[in-house]
């Protein structure tokens, strides 16, 4: 059997069909009442980028609850926070300003979409508003929302993800094994265990 492949875009719709229904009514340019309720509720995001050459980056953002903040109808911002400064989505966004998030509220099988076009802030009055446990964000993306919706739960339903039952955490070595199996470290593994050990977690603001 030969591969087929898909080369244009009248081939993917005869493929898969056409969109209807709610699938193409859903789509919205300002926040809705509820879209703030989501936001407010959701402690995690992932930021889709691309850079100029078309490479593209997928970043994991997480705060507590409503950690998005809503500055108006047709715009929300993402606090930076401590991490590995490597800003591969960051210098993607300096080179192509288009963006996609996708919120998520633990244990709902349905997400939040925004679309839209980011700016980097280093600083504005609403940061005081980003402070988590003494630490104020030094960065922020700020998301101008060009589309929005809900997208459905069917992905969430067919990987199970909220079923505890199904998750099996053990089922590779640890962080702190796999980064001294797979990455170019000259730490020893109980270095690595002490890094990613109680005081880990305590320096997430640090």
């Amino acid at each position: 059997m030969t591969t087929r492949e898909i080369t244009s875009a009248e081939e993917l719709r005869d493929l898969l069909g056409a969109p209807t229904g709610r699938a193409v009514t859903k789509e919205r340019r300002t926040l809705h009442p509820r879209d703030r309720e989501w936001l407010a509720a959701s402690p995690f995001c992932l930021i889709a980028t691309a850079g100029a050459d078309g490479s593209c980056d997928v970043s994991p953002k997480g705060d507590p609850p409503g950690f998005a903040l809503v500055l108006d109808d047709t715009t929300v911002a993402i606090p930076e926070r401590p991490g590995n400064r490597r800003a591969d989505g960051y210098r993607n966004i300096l080179a192509n300003p288009h963006v996609g998030l996708i919120f998520l509220i633990p244990g709902r099988t349905d997400t939040l979409r925004i679309n839209g076009r980011a700016r980097l802030v280093a600083d504005a009055p609403w940061f005081a508003d980003m402070e988590v446990k003494g630490h104020r964000p030094v960065l922020a993306v700020e998301v101008a929302i060009e589309q929005i919706f809900y997208h459905c739960a069917k992905a969430f339903l067919r990987s199970a993800l909220w079923r505890p039952e199904t998750w099996q955490p053990d089922a590779l070595p640890s962080r702190p094994r796999l980064v001294k199996e797979v990455e170019a470290v000259t730490e020893s593994l109980a270095d690595l265990e002490r890094h990613y050990g109680p005081d880990y977690a305590r320096k997430l603001y640090a």
